[in-house]
């Protein structure tokens, strides 16, 4: 049997980063189901790796469910300090999104293997049994282990719901994040077509961003971070059951003017220009490619001339403008970036990723009950609990 001081299950950005960070004190072993390492990364970004954010932490913290918890890990591994290891630049675009300047996810990966020299890598090992003593599948006995195996979501990188049972600590409720949404009306005329920079609501909660239409529902950023909060309130737990879903969500497409700005700005336009066709005045509010789908939804003909249009039916202009709504019949599992729920984090010692219920167990990444919104974030949440739990448990 094979002894190591450290043991990490799971090769993504969490597991690798803590064996960069605990490999130069220890004899640190990496456990990898697949046969290669960061599958998921690849993916992240469009294949272009976002690989952080690169807002103050201050204000990088308030985009997250649990910042209290992230805090110490945020701020004992920045985004300098990740950034730094790496012998290529990187660049920051819109939302503070940071990506390598060459546009390659592969070159991220290949730093991170790069650094991890004094780690023994083991391929195709699927951790299926983890003993009280930290004897993994009868065949590696650890001092410590890192648990980084990731959440449930892209079951073809590795992910499996039974990695959250490998040990016995407790897990909150695991639901899709980060996830497209399916529509009850067919939207396939508008496929491919984007509202920028919109405010969709459910309930009380409010998320600006694009929509993107698909053949079967709603994407894009907007809709991608709305799909948390809507998988939050609803109750379900993947490990047991799939979401029903019926429910509303509305867009407010014209968020820089209020109903009573748009109703005075109607009432003199209509007079003004009213020999114009409301498919060509909606140009000044709406994306060309929208409009047909809009004015059908308001049961208006395109080539109404705006003298024409009734007090009636300006204000359900008016009511689709502000409150253009969707019902929403479920999520587009196949799609979910990110997993919701997963390690209690009542359990955990945020100053060091280890466990309070079982000493010399450490956990990082998607793995625990943390989640962000689309744009760097849950990288983030990787490479920094990753690093805090690889030194702390390097350190001990």
């Amino acid at each position: 049997m094979e002894k190591y001081d450290i043991a990490i299950i799971g090769g993504g950005p969490a597991g690798m980063m803590a064996a960069i960070a605990a490999g130069g004190t220890s004899r640190v072993i990496l456990l990898e189901k697949n046969p290669s390492l960061g599958r998921k990364l690849l993916l992240t970004g469009g294949g272009r790796c976002n690989i952080t954010n690169d807002k103050p932490i201050k204000q990088l913290l308030t985009f997250f469910n649990n910042k209290n918890f992230l805090k110490h890990s945020f701020y004992s591994f920045t985004n300098e300090d990740l950034l730094s290891l790496f012998d290529f630049d990187f660049i920051a675009e819109d939302g503070n999104r940071v990506f390598p300047k060459s546009g390659k996810s592969s070159d991220v990966l290949e730093g991170l293997i790069s650094m991890m020299d004094n780690v023994s890598i083991s391929y195709n090992f699927e951790v299926k049994s983890i003993s009280d003593d930290f004897v993994i599948n009868d065949k590696i006995k650890a001092d410590k282990i890192i648990i980084a195996t990731g959440g449930i979501t892209y079951p073809q990188t590795g992910c499996s719901p039974d990695n959250y049972f490998l040990t016995s600590q407790p897990i909150t409720d695991i639901k899709y994040g980060l996830v497209p949404l399916i529509t009850k009306k067919d939207l396939s005329d508008i496929a491919g077509v984007t509202l920028p920079d919109v405010v969709i609501s459910y309930k009380k909660s409010k998320v600006r961003g694009n929509v993107l239409f698909s053949h079967v529902g709603l994407t894009g950023p907007g809709i991608i971070n709305m799909s948390n909060e809507i998988s939050e309130v609803i109750s379900y737990n993947l490990l047991e059951n799939n979401p029903e879903i019926d429910i509303e969500i509305a867009i407010d497409l014209v968020p820089e003017i209020s109903r009573d700005e748009l109703s005075d700005k109607f009432t003199k336009d209509f007079q003004r220009n009213g020999k114009t066709m409301i498919k060509n005045y909606l140009k000044y509010f709406l994306t060309n490619s929208f409009i047909e789908f809009f004015l059908g939804e308001c049961n208006i003909e395109g080539e109404t001339q705006l003298s024409r249009i009734d007090k009636k039916s300006k204000n359900r202009l008016i009511e689709n403008l502000k409150r253009f709504t969707f019902e929403i019949t479920g999520f587009n599992d196949k799609l979910s970036k990110v997993t919701i729920g997963g390690v209690d984090l009542k359990y955990v010692n945020s100053k060091t990723m280890e466990s309070k219920l079982i000493p010399n167990l450490y956990f990082a990444g998607e793995v625990l009950d943390v989640h962000g919104p689309t744009g760097g974030y849950n990288l983030k949440i990787a490479f920094s609990t990753g690093f805090l739990a690889g030194l702390s448990a390097g350190k001990k």
